[in-house]
């Protein structure tokens, strides 16, 4: 018999518009469905300041956006877990969909990954990584205030974001590899007749270097052969920003469904792939346009084929998924709060989470005279308010070398390695709030094997985050790290609001986030990691 509390009609894998959409549909339809998302719900759009072309939607952000999707479709019934796909098993009626919390069975698998940002290759790219090359400009785009910036790519996402960065940057160059931009007319030419953009085409990047930041560019035109270099001003810096398009996300598909040459997933005009069982949907499939309304066009096609498979298998193996109860009156009554900090929608999600929280904790706090201190203070008694496993109280502050902090403690006083500088708002509520389930027990699930990995680990290591409360790839590195320290008593995971500790900035180099430092400087490195990604790392 199959535990029906993991039986699922449908298992969605990717929190993005097509997964979100399906979703909606498969839950409105009283199939039970679950969205399985590694890194954040909303996907590439999120990073995105202002959509204007979705129908219906006259002005947005990508944000705001892909949040109503999650919450309409929430409110059918459809389920979400914060989890990492690590492999499928569809063979048989009965599909298992192995992840990072457990296996889940179903008898419908999306597949809805998108696509991450490519790397072009150039010399330095890799070297440079966050200390001058980066790849997202809501992210990192405050670092380069006052600089120059170059930007490589010539699509939709160059030209929006190249606008976004004359915000911040004294000038920005857009080096295009073609002939021109390949993206709509209106987005080219906002960018194009921008007074603080320059426009180079037919140009290739060879080579970025430096020495703790980037000090050199060198860019080649294509037709001419004409070499340009361009060196920073003594003790300046610059930016190059990298929007070459996407990768899509097929690897947990390679060998099972078949892909075209550049890694697309097939499908027919149902979205089927070539494995029975297996829809596919949004920018992970063959298709001429990768757009949030072509996406949510693919959610809603695969969702009503996958009901007919749903119908068909229930009937064929007289498994019946427990349907979905609607939450339309649930996040009404959630909406009513007198909370001055928190929505209702923030409440519900606080008090889902600390009813699950099997031990209390207490948040001590280091506090100076400065208002952000006054913000954390009123921040975490408000927090402490939602529930009786929480409370707050302040610390001596002696040496400590940074505040405002909040460290949480365990009721017999030991330290559970977990502590937070600033105010985790923005991106990072949600991982601070993972971090407290985590270190109050039973925590994010963990298979046996990263269990012991994270167990087997007898040195000391202590691990700084800087994080940016806007970046939305900050949140998976934060909640890895916090679950392995929240896991082993000589692992501590302390995040810092980069924006309030500058000096972290210097010491280290530091332009675009998240950046990892490892036992003071031994290791730092850059980009969202998982727990598996970080074990690798300690092994070093």
């Amino acid at each position: 018999m199959e535990r029906m509390e993991n039986f699922y009609d449908v298992v969605v894998i990717g929190g993005g518009p097509a997964g979100l959409t399906a979703a909606l549909y498969l839950a409105r339809a009283r199939y039970r469905v679950v969205v399985v998302e590694k890194d954040h719900f909303g996907g590439q759009i999120t990073i995105t300041a202002e959509v204007v072309n979705f129908p219906g939607v006259e002005r947005t952000s990508g944000a705001a956006l892909t949040e109503t999707m999650r919450k309409q479709a929430e409110s059918f019934g459809a389920e979400f877990l914060l989890a990492e796909v690590t492999e499928l098993d569809l063979i048989g009626d009965v599909k298992t969909v192995r992840t990072g919390r457990g296996d889940l069975k179903c008898f419908g698998v999306l597949l809805a990954t998108g696509a991450h940002p490519r790397i072009v290759g150039f010399r330095g790219e890799a070297q440079f990584r966050g200390r001058g090359v980066a790849y997202c400009a809501t992210c990192d785009g405050e670092f380069f205030t006052g600089k120059d910036v170059f930007v490589v790519g010539g699509g939709f996402a160059a030209a929006e974001e190249s606008v976004f960065l004359t915000k911040y940057a004294r000038h920005v160059t857009i080096l295009i590899w073609g002939d021109d931009f390949s993206c709509a007319q209106a987005t080219a030419d906002a960018a194009r007749n921008h007074e603080k953009i320059t426009v180079l085409t037919n140009t290739e990047v060879e080579e970025v270097s430096g020495d703790t930041a980037l000090r050199y560019l060198r860019y080649r035109n294509t037709k001419t052969g004409q070499v340009t270099k361009h060196h920073a001003a003594d003790g300046e810096t610059f930016g190059v920003f990298v929007f070459a398009g996407y990768e899509p996300a097929t690897e947990l598909v390679r060998g099972l469904a078949e892909l075209n040459d550049q890694g697309y997933i097939l499908t027919d005009r149902s979205q089927k792939t070539t494995v029975d069982g297996l829809y596919a949907a949004g920018d992970v499939c063959v298709k001429p346009l990768r757009q949030v309304v072509t996406a949510v066009g693919d959610g809603a096609l695969a969702a009503t084929e996958l009901e007919r498979l749903c119908a068909a298998m229930q009937e064929k193996t007289g498994i019946y998924p427990k349907a979905p109860v609607s939450r339309a009156e649930e996040t009404t009554a959630s909406t009513e709060t007198n909370s001055t900090l928190f929505t209702g929608d923030m409440l519900a999600q606080l008090h889902t989470v600390f009813s699950r929280m099997a031990s209390p904790l207490i948040l001590r706090l280091y506090l100076d005279e400065t208002p952000l201190s006054v913000e954390l203070k009123q921040y975490m008694e408000e927090l402490a308010a939602q529930s009786s496993k929480l409370t707050t109280e302040t610390g001596e502050v002696g040496e400590m070398e940074h505040l405002p902090c909040v460290r949480v403690f365990r009721p017999d006083g030991s330290w559970t390695g977990l502590a937070f500088y600033g105010v985790p708002g923005g991106h990072e509520f949600t991982s601070f709030v993972l971090g407290l389930y985590n270190a109050a027990g039973p925590g994010q699930a963990l298979d046996e094997d990263t269990r012991a990995a994270i167990q087997s680990i007898q040195k000391p290591i202590k691990l700084e985050i800087l994080v940016s409360l806007s970046c939305t790839m900050c949140p998976e590195l934060v909640t890895a790290a916090q679950r392995i320290a929240a896991e082993n008593p000589h692992i501590t995971a302390q995040v810092y609001d980069l924006n309030h500790f500058p000096d972290f900035r210097e010491k280290y180099q530091i332009m675009s986030v998240p950046c990892l430092i490892v036992n003071d400087g031994e290791q730092v490195s850059f980009g969202k990691k998982n727990i598996r990604q970080l074990l690798e790392i300690f092994q070093r």
